[in-house]
């Protein structure tokens, strides 16, 4: 499969993916100059900026996306970062391939600032999501999650710390899974065809 990485940020999770040895064909950012772009650059991978004001709309920026997608033979999506919500008629486009990375247990804290969110009601626990992305905001059908604690004493760096290492080890295991077909979302429901990893839970 020839996967397309969406980000904005620092792109530390398009890191893991690459040090993991995940397979990504192009890289997509919807801000210029961010580190996630440095680091498509260092790995010799394709990558392009797609800047929102550069278009007047969001189908409008969302008919480049696909372009682009479309492009280099992109078959399947994964959001790192990528702050701005898909079009129904780009997720249609692409259906049951674009899967999305959330700092919180999903349905819990779903949105922006999702950490910050959590540490501020006092939480005991929270932690990370991986799921298909549908034309909600974060209320797509979830592959995976993985708990996280928030320790007596955490400040928030150390609470957004341990967040991003579950993130780092979880988002590529999901997506080499989905890549070798052991997971996959099949008439809205996710589907794993064998049981083989401790991160896997049926729903």
């Amino acid at each position: 499969m020839r996967w397309g990485v969406l980000v904005g940020g620092t792109g530390s999770n398009l890191k893991a993916m690459l040090t993991s040895g995940f397979s990504v064909s192009l890289v997509i950012s919807h801000k210029a100059g961010v580190k996630a772009l440095e680091i498509a650059r260092d790995y010799g991978l394709e990558s392009c900026v797609l800047m929102p004001k550069d278009y007047p709309d969001r189908q409008a920026y969302d008919a480049a996306l696909v372009e682009q997608l479309s492009r280099f033979g992109i078959e399947r999506v994964a959001m790192a970062g990528f702050l701005r919500w898909l079009t129904p008629e780009t997720i249609a486009r692409y259906p049951g391939a674009i899967v999305n990375l959330h700092p919180s247990l999903l349905p819990a804290y779903p949105g922006l600032h999702a950490i910050e969110r959590a540490f501020s009601d006092g939480v005991l626990w929270s932690g990370v999501t991986v799921h298909f992305v549908d034309e909600g905001h974060d209320t797509g059908p979830i592959v995976a999650q993985v708990p996280v604690p928030r320790l007596v004493g955490d400040a928030l760096a150390d609470f957004e710390e341990r967040i991003h290492a579950a993130e780092h080890a979880l988002y590529p295991q999901v997506l080499k899974a989905l890549d070798r077909g052991q997971a996959a979302l099949i008439d809205g429901r996710v589907e794993y065809k064998k049981e083989n990893d401790q991160w896997m839970h049926g729903h």
